[in-house]
């Protein structure tokens, strides 16, 4: 019942209980309520209040709490990863921090492109690289002689095919994702540019660039010259090159869609026919000894001079030990690749 006079008040048993309630500082949920689901904080009215005393007073909201400082979950978005629990960093920043070509090693699958800054695109066979050695893979691997230094080993495929068949072998690559991926299939890989110093300098029977990696830097006469220090007299390199007469140097990134905004640094590259890569190693003194094409896929043998004061081989246990010597300098995982 409700009295008229001065106020209103709750007559009866249930006021009594509402008034107990509330000095013992417990709210009080009818039977018919209890485990219902709370409505939205601003409809919600607090528990043990009297009706009279929300008569002409508007419910104060209560401030959010704050949340206590700890440390940043990394979450995964379009535009590269964020922090949880800290401002969202600004498109230049999340854009240099994206690594489109770790996330497609680890994913083992593209889309991944490298494209010129005209907005031409090349289309990379992550799938493949991820793989184990295809017959072509191992036709190539047939011909290799001795201890082999896989330059630019990405995945590691043919690190771990030749390790497979116990060949002295070493991959290197600036990724750290294509390391991971190369020990995950049983091979051993190093962490470095290929114009860092490495191990075995003058002494490896046979370097490979394959996948166009006769591309890494975008000068090929300087990666000839580099290769040649890194053979013993008269090693072998066996290079990938494209189909056609193609020489073409350019600025790239890597990119995991035609549109996408999440892309790699640019990075100078080069892209080598057959034609064009005899020209470069002839003028460096390299002999030619076979060239071929296979799956669609073109290939060319070279040796190098025969003028060293190295010849010892490199050995497995000098390769293992390797691991242990200082990390790279920043390079683009892809200039390796």
């Amino acid at each position: 019942m409700v009295r008229p006079g001065a106020g209103r008040r709750l007559l009866g048993f249930g006021a009594r209980r509402a008034r107990s309630r509330a000095a013992a500082g417990r709210a009080h949920v009818d039977a018919a309520d209890r485990g219902r689901a709370a409505g939205p904080p601003g409809l919600r009215r607090a528990a043990g209040a009297r009706p009279a005393a929300a008569a002409g007073r508007r419910h104060r909201r209560r401030r959010p709490r704050r949340r206590r400082a700890g440390p940043a979950r990394t979450v995964r978005g379009a535009a590269g990863p964020l922090c949880a629990g800290r401002p969202a960093m600004s498109g230049s920043v999340a854009w240099a921090t994206a690594d489109p070509y770790a996330d497609a090693l680890r994913a083992g699958r593209g889309p991944l492109f490298l494209r010129r800054t005209d907005g031409w695109l090349l289309p990379l066979e992550v799938e493949r690289w991820c793989g184990r050695a295809d017959p072509v893979d191992l036709a190539v691997l047939d011909r290799c002689e001795g201890a082999v230094l896989d330059v630019g080993c990405g995945p590691g495929r043919l690190v771990a095919e030749l390790a497979a068949q116990g060949r002295t072998v070493l991959g290197v690559d600036v990724s750290e994702a294509a390391v991971e991926h190369t020990g995950q299939l049983g091979g051993t890989a190093l962490r470095r540019s290929v114009f860092e110093p490495l191990p075995g300098e003058g002494r490896w029977d046979t370097v490979l660039l394959m996948d166009g990696n006769i591309g890494i830097g975008g000068d090929p006469a300087a990666l000839l010259e580099r290769v040649t220090r890194l053979l013993r007299p008269g090693g072998l390199l066996i290079a990938e090159t494209v189909p056609g007469h193609v020489d073409e140097r350019a600025r790239v990134e890597v990119v995991a869609g035609a549109a996408t905004t999440v892309r790699g640094a640019a990075f100078p590259w080069a892209r080598l026919g057959t034609p064009a890569l005899l020209r470069y190693a002839r003028r460096a003194g390299w002999r030619p000894v076979a060239q071929w094409e296979a799956g669609g896929r073109c290939f060319a043998a070279l040796r190098s001079r025969s003028t060293s004061n190295r010849a010892e081989p490199p050995n497995r246990t000098a390769v293992i030990s390797s691991q242990r010597v200082r990390k790279p300098s920043g390079e683009s995982p892809v200039a390796s690749r």
